[in-house]
């Protein structure tokens, strides 16, 4: 994802990965650092974002997304990359205005707000992309609106140069969207939860 501070996207790559599940766990990890590691070399990204878990009743499943999180930050961590951690009620809202919306409401609006002609597929295409917007969104138009510092910039784009995901985009024929200055509805919602949270905060150091 190229994403930049008039908060204009476009998609320029995006993989599912996946490993055979009978393979021993040593060797499924190592697989997807070296496929992580190929994206992040290939398009060098300056900024990186994984989704926060939390455990629930389906521990082994939890457990191995956490592994397959923690292979992920240690690729970003390795190529001197930030990571930003979101939770998927914080990407909903982000994208769809609602911390509980549905995946077929995530790919509906990740579709609409980067222009493209088709759903990405499988969902966890779409929820990888709308966790890349998540996390350019909160850095950009969001952390300026709101008065904050200190955060992330939230443009991914390569170290030096011209983008490499922008170069990508053009040969691909994507062209920006989200051209206006004012915020969607879905930004205006997670900034008026992130003021509230930091008025919270404040609240108890006192």
């Amino acid at each position: 994802m190229e994403v930049d501070a008039r908060r204009r996207g476009r998609l320029v790559h995006v993989r599912v990965s996946g490993t055979p599940s009978d393979a021993p766990l040593h060797e499924r990890l190592l697989q997807l650092d070296r496929e992580v590691t190929e994206v992040l070399e290939r398009y060098a990204p300056q900024r990186a974002a994984v989704e926060r878990m939390f455990a629930n009743n389906n521990t082994p499943t939890v457990l191995g997304t956490a592994q397959a999180a923690g292979v992920a930050i240690t690729a970003a961590a390795r190529c001197g990359l930030e990571v930003g951690l979101h939770t998927p009620s914080e990407v909903k809202a982000a994208v769809t205005g609602h911390g509980n919306a549905g995946k077929e409401q995530v790919t509906a609006m990740v579709t609409r707000i980067l222009g493209l002609d088709a759903p990405p597929r499988p969902a966890d295409a779409a929820d990888a992309i709308a966790l890349a917007l998540a996390h350019a969104w909160r850095g950009t138009a969001l952390g300026r609106a709101s008065g904050q510092t200190g955060l992330a910039t939230g443009s991914m784009t390569s170290r030096g140069g011209r983008s490499r995901f922008a170069e990508a985009a053009d040969s691909a024929g994507r062209r920006p969207v989200g051209a206006g200055t004012s915020l969607t509805r879905a930004q205006q919602q997670w900034l008026a939860a992130e003021r509230s949270g930091a008025a919270t905060g404040a609240a108890r150091r006192r």
